[in-house]
């Protein structure tokens, strides 16, 4: 049995890919993870304890996005609730009359997560869909003057991401929410990087559905939630006991849906003071960057529209991977932890960004934890790599 590795040594710069759990989380799931017990749907006295918990968390997520406790569903995490919202409302079944004379389209970008486009090709797939795809401008934002000519009136659905996975741009939701919704069609927005980093307010975006995942907020891994707007009846795709609105059957995890909802109070409460330090680290950490790298790197992340924590970057004719595994202390991607191990970047390629750039790609997301201290020296590390690698800096 391997032992764990020794963190006293690294750097965390991978809060994108997942998220330390705060103290206070840990704290307020403790007695659901060391005695107390209750099923939510149990009508005894420890049963409705276990209810009163679960739904105060709705409250406080829904809260966090300015939504109705109503139009939060839990879920496994920010896969499932996106897998809710695409295949939720999809055609059960396909035929000729639905697939060519009226089909259902799904509209998404080349950029988009995983779970949006594995899924949306499986629907297609399997005859219930059409997926049509949504140009991406030089930035790495879907550029919605294109999109008006691209999207149709008539069944169907756009999803987007709030912020990139990999490079943390935001995208420009509400102003695609209301051309969807003008041709009688649903946004779907993926929250999941962007839900507890920067305001998400269901009434400012305009969205229908929104994906949320715990463990990019300092919630434990293995929840999420899905906003669902009133008067909308995805279909469940979680069959069996009933449970959050007939949307998601299982015995709710009390300790996970305590812990997310005390993660969505935290970020309610400290956002803004945090997004402020945490742009303020990312932009001194790009300075150094330039400083070391010159022109052989390249910023992908939007200067503004974007997530304050994340620095998304390219190293021209470099492999990124070679580079984190130089450098062990440092923890960081490639990209996506989705997408981490491919040297081929969906982002890069929307973008029309040359192919000698593609290896390189490195991002580095910051978090509640990160101090001034780590910038300096992980920016010395880079700077020994660049040396040892006849990179001079400059």
């Amino acid at each position: 049995m391997n032992n764990p590795p020794n963190i006293s040594n690294k750097i965390y710069f991978d809060f994108n890919a997942t998220a330390p759990v705060y103290p206070e989380v840990g704290e307020a799931m403790r007695p659901w993870l060391m005695g107390q017990v209750g099923n939510p749907s149990s009508k005894h006295a420890l049963g409705k304890v276990a209810r009163e918990a679960v739904e105060t968390a709705r409250g406080q997520v829904a809260r966090l996005i300015e939504a109705d406790p109503a139009e939060i569903i839990f879920t496994s995490g920010g896969t499932e609730a996106s897998t809710l919202a695409l295949r939720g409302f999809a055609p059960a079944w396909g035929g000729f009359y639905r697939r060519f004379l009226n089909p259902y389209r799904l509209y998404l970008s080349p950029a988009d997560h995983p779970v949006s486009i594995e899924t949306s090709l499986a629907l297609a797939k399997e005859g219930k869909v059409w997926v049509r795809w949504l140009p991406l401008d030089k930035d790495g934002r879907v550029d919605v003057s294109q999109v008006r000519k691209r999207v149709r009136r008539g069944r169907g659905l756009a999803s987007v991401l709030v912020a990139h996975n990999e490079s943390g741009t935001l995208q420009p939701v509400r102003e695609l929410a209301d051309l969807c919704h003008a041709r009688d069609l649903l946004l779907h927005a993926d929250g999941a990087q962007a839900v507890g980093k920067i305001p998400c307010s269901v009434k400012d975006l305009r969205c229908d559905l929104l994906t949320i995942a715990g463990h990019k907020m300092g919630a434990p891994q293995g929840i999420g939630a899905l906003f669902v707007r009133q008067g909308l009846e995805p279909k469940p795709q979680v069959h069996g006991g009933g449970q959050e609105r007939g949307l998601r059957a299982g015995t709710e995890p009390v300790a996970l849906i305590v812990g997310l909802g005390k993660a969505a109070e935290i970020a309610r409460e400290t956002m803004e003071f945090a997004n402020t330090r945490l742009a303020s680290l990312r932009e001194d950490l790009w300075t150094r960057l330039v400083t070391i790298f010159g022109s052989q790197i390249l910023r992908i992340t939007h200067p503004t529209h974007a997530l304050p924590n994340t620095l998304f970057v390219a190293l021209r004719g470099i492999d990124s991977g070679s580079l984190l595994a130089d450098v062990p202390n440092l923890c960081a991607s490639t990209g996506s932890a989705c997408h981490d191990g491919r040297h081929q970047s969906r982002l890069l390629g929307a973008m029309g960004v040359d192919a000698s750039w593609h290896k390189g790609t490195l991002r580095l997301s910051l978090g509640r934890g990160t101090t001034p201290q780590e910038i300096t020296t992980v920016a010395g590390w880079l700077e020994n790599w660049a040396r040892n690698h006849f990179i001079q800096p400059g």
